[in-house]
């Protein structure tokens, strides 16, 4: 059972340094992976599979690790929902990009987000030019909404889909 122990306890730490170096690197590495991005994502998994398991490569071993990563992802993400402290600790607050047409020159250079990477962002949502922007926002989880206004003065806002379980829809 010691050896079990070990495994959690090396599983926990690669999880708190994965979610630390995730944090520093910043927010906008999620939003949209490249094929640089997903090869670094698979060489990582494979770095830290070793750090996680040690000289333990049975399935159990494995198995235990992959149950306490889920544990201890449930466990940050209940801490989070619970504590807003927390939550700033671990996410960073939104970035507004572009209020009224103006993209915010600071704001894209906090980011790390090029003003093409912006175009592209609001011509996915549909939206021809900077000037019908009424607002763009980097969310916190990667994302760019935008707020836009139409010829006859209309706001629209666009923003990628994201699953809500029928649980939390239900209730």
């Amino acid at each position: 059972m010691n050896e079990f122990l070990d495994i959690g306890f090396r599983s926990i730490v690669v999880y708190l340094f994965m979610i630390i170096a995730l944090r520093l690197f910043g927010k906008n590495q999620l939003s949209q992976l490249n094929a640089g991005d997903i090869i670094l994502l698979l060489l990582i998994s494979n770095a830290v599979q070793s750090a996680m398991v040690g000289s333990n490569t049975s399935l159990q071993g494995g198995i235990f690790a992959a149950t306490i990563l889920f544990l201890a992802n449930f466990l940050i993400k209940k801490i989070m929902f619970h504590s807003s402290k927390f939550r700033n600790i671990i996410e960073s607050e939104p970035i507004i990009l572009i209020r009224d047409g103006v993209i915010n020159p600071k704001a894209i250079k906090k980011a790390e987000i090029t003003t093409g990477e912006i175009k592209e962002s609001i011509r996915e949502h549909g939206i021809e030019n900077i000037a019908d922007v009424k607002l763009a926002i980097l969310e916190v989880d990667g994302n760019i909404s935008v707020i836009s206004i139409d010829k006859n003065k209309q706001t629209n806002y666009s923003r990628h889909k994201r699953k809500i379980s029928r649980r939390k829809l239900n209730s």
